[in-house]
């Protein structure tokens, strides 16, 4: 019998590559709607790296890139040699710390017991209420939060109660309140939002795993904790190297707004320290550049790290 053409032939690897030009010639349109995001990625993303340049000058905003003075690696000494850097780079990491821990797993554990609620209509109104909080705009969020903890605040007499000492809880510089209300609140603003992947991923589940569990006698809680978790589990991983990535961030916008003089020893990170260089009474592009060079430096380490770990420990990873 004649072999047909497009069939692999035995002891020959089968590839499924096409030409790009090939490609484009089927896919035009597709090309076409792209490139809108490509453009934008591009001169919003990509372009702008090129003022990592700034980090090794003695920029002028007069002069320009080209005519800037450059001073190699002056400004990183200046940086690292910094009488706030190391308080900052503390802080920053403690912070990132409590993120980590006390938000990473939030919006898998709402996920979760969202999921397992069976009446429909409390399942949706509670996702949509969990929802809102993140289109709360960080000025009003840390507006809220200042009305909520002050001396008279609703959160402060709630503490009170308890039998803890009435006061500005946002002056309270002792370790580690500022910490905690700044992760706490980053938790009630996002959780919700962030558990819409968990869940969609918790939905995709086969019915089929839990009707089998059922049958054989599995109580609720060993139905989660044996299919529903290691079935997200892929997804766990990925959201975790992805938050590695980000997580020298310590909710900058919310801290910027919220600390105060008596509170910068504990409040004080890389963020508001790099912003202070470039727009304080003495600016200094040079110096601001480097900290945010640093500061991706080690966000991108840290992004490689956890993936790396990941593979190696669960075989899971996110590239």
């Amino acid at each position: 019998m004649e072999r047909t053409s497009n069939l692999p032939v035995p002891g020959k690897e089968f590839s499924l590559k096409v030409p790009w030009k090939k490609d484009f010639r089927r896919n035009w349109m597709v090309y076409l709607i792209f490139l809108p995001v490509f453009l934008y990625v591009f001169i919003f993303n990509y372009l702008p790296m090129f003022g990592i340049v700034m980090s090794f000058q003695d920029y002028s905003i007069v002069k320009g890139f080209f005519g800037s003075e450059w001073v190699g690696l002056r400004n990183f000494i200046d940086l690292f040699s910094g009488e706030a850097f190391p308080n900052a780079l503390r802080n920053t990491f403690i912070m990132a710390g409590f993120n980590l821990v006390l938000g990473f797993p939030a919006p898998i554990i709402f996920a979760l017991l969202i999921t397992s609620v069976k009446p429909r209509k409390f399942r949706r109104t509670s996702q949509v209420i969990s929802y809102l909080p993140n289109f709360v705009a960080a000025v009003v969020l840390v507006n809220l939060i200042k009305n909520f903890m002050s001396s008279t605040g609703a959160i402060t007499e709630a503490l009170t109660f308890f039998g803890l000492p009435a006061q500005n809880w946002l002056t309270n510089p002792d370790p580690p309140v500022f910490w905690l209300i700044n992760s706490l609140s980053g938790v009630w603003q996002g959780f919700g939002y962030g558990s819409i992947i968990y869940i969609a991923a918790i939905t995709n589940i086969s019915g089929e795993y839990y009707e089998a569990a059922a049958i054989d006698g599995a109580s609720e809680w060993q139905r989660i904790w044996r299919i529903t978790i290691p079935c997200i589990m892929p997804m766990i991983v990925m959201m975790l190297v992805l938050q590695f990535g980000v997580l020298l961030r310590v909710g900058f916008d919310r801290v910027l707004m919220m600390y105060v003089p008596r509170t910068y020893e504990v409040a004080d990170n890389l963020f508001t320290y790099t912003y202070r260089m470039a727009f304080g009474m003495a600016p200094n592009f040079g110096l601001a550049a480097a900290s945010g060079l640093f500061q991706s430096v080690i966000s991108t380490i840290l992004l490689v790290a956890s993936n790396q770990i990941s593979k190696r420990i669960s075989s899971m990873s996110l590239f």
